[in-house]
């Protein structure tokens, strides 16, 4: 654990807020009557502290920008992919208390598993160290790591650029089909394709069908703009 707070740039007081930040509800379900408890709890109230971090944060610096860009702008910054990523610089994965099958199943790696570890790793400094230690460590391991372009890119809106790329052809018809699925109802990950004619043009991946979608037009439009 030493060698995570040293990732962090914190040393906890109390080392089993950090220890149970790491236990996923896979090794809790496992372990029923062990007093163990999951980082569900941890990762409420982490979202809720990077929220507000994040608010603040974009307040102060975009002192100009409406309410309405501010929204989506943090809701890039704080989305699960962010918060992946974060998760991954610090390796994590590896600290992970996880059940056997979300063990086997590849859980370390899973991105939802991660982001969900992260924000509970950020409640669990909060309740050590109060509100402006939370605050640092997000700003280190998330906020400023951040570039604008980075945050644009997640603004955007795949889908929409595709179709108005496809209708400069009255005859060109664009679709998109679900193609499949795998994991657990908890960790789903869906993958999409989208047609131009019913050619195939772009597959993608998400946690979601619209997710998939967005980076299946987002595959469709790199393809077709080195044409």
């Amino acid at each position: 654990m030493k060698t995570l707070e040293d990732k962090l740039g914190y040393a906890f007081t109390r080392k089993e807020l950090l220890e149970a930040a790491l236990y996923h509800s896979s090794y809790a379900n496992e372990h029923r009557g062990s007093g163990i408890q999951s980082n569900e709890r941890l990762e409420f109230l982490g979202d809720a502290v990077l929220g507000l971090v994040t608010a603040d944060y974009l307040y102060r610096k975009h002192p100009h920008l409406p309410e309405g860009d501010l929204t989506r702008i943090r809701a890039a910054l704080v989305c699960e992919e962010s918060l992946h990523e974060a998760a991954q610089s610090l390796g994590l994965g590896e600290y992970l208390h996880l059940g056997r099958g979300e063990e086997s199943g590849g859980g370390r790696r899973r991105p939802s598993i991660l982001a969900d570890a992260m924000e509970s790793v950020f409640a669990a400094v909060y309740l050590d160290g109060g509100m402006e230690q939370a605050r640092a460590i997000i700003h280190r391991v998330l906020l400023d790591r951040e570039q604008e372009e980075v945050v644009e890119e997640r603004r955007r809106d795949y889908k929409t650029e595709l179709q108005e790329l496809v209708q400069r052809r009255s005859d060109q018809v664009l679709r998109y089909r679900m193609v499949g699925s795998d994991g657990p109802d908890h960790a789903k990950v869906f993958e999409a394709c989208v047609t131009i004619n019913d050619t195939v043009v772009g597959t993608g991946t998400g946690h979601s069908k619209k997710e998939a979608e967005q980076f299946a037009a987002r595959s469709a439009l790199e393809k077709l703009s080195k044409k």
